[in-house]
């Protein structure tokens, strides 16, 4: 169920200047980056791209969603690692993304890990966001 406006506990603000090849910065001036088109997709590679801020902000919020779950299941996630890998790509409209989220719990056996890992995809905020939208491959 999606939140509204009274829910809303924090809201982030960024400026994007010249799109995908130019600067985007936050309002307190936390995150102020040049971005540009990786060199795969014909740009300079010379600064950051959506792809890799999308990728870091997804595997910081799956990380959060993954220590709920396992305080949760009392189980011991401290020293794991959540890897988000985003890729762009052609599609029908023009272009579009999938991910894939592998995690590395060495506290925890293969299987209970895995369980981890499924239910932090059915809670973490950025995953409920692109569910139906976007391939998204737990590994």
């Amino acid at each position: 169920m999606p939140i509204t406006q009274s829910d809303v506990l924090y809201t982030a603000v960024a400026t994007a200047e010249n799109g995908r090849d130019g600067r985007v910065a936050t309002d307190d001036g936390k995150l102020d980056v040049v971005v540009n088109p990786p060199e795969e997709m014909g740009g300079s590679g010379a600064g950051t791209n959506p792809e890799q801020l999308f990728a870091a902000g997804y595997s910081a919020c799956f990380q959060g969603a993954l220590g709920v779950v396992a305080r949760q299941a009392g189980a011991d996630v401290s020293g794991s690692t959540v890897t988000a890998k985003v890729g762009i790509g052609k599609n029908d409209d023009g272009f579009g993304i999938i991910v894939e989220i592998s995690a590395n719990i060495p506290n925890v056996p293969a299987e209970a890990a895995r369980d981890l890992v499924e239910k932090a995809h059915q809670v973490c905020p950025y995953s409920k966001a692109i569910r139906g939208n976007i391939t998204v491959t737990l590994v």
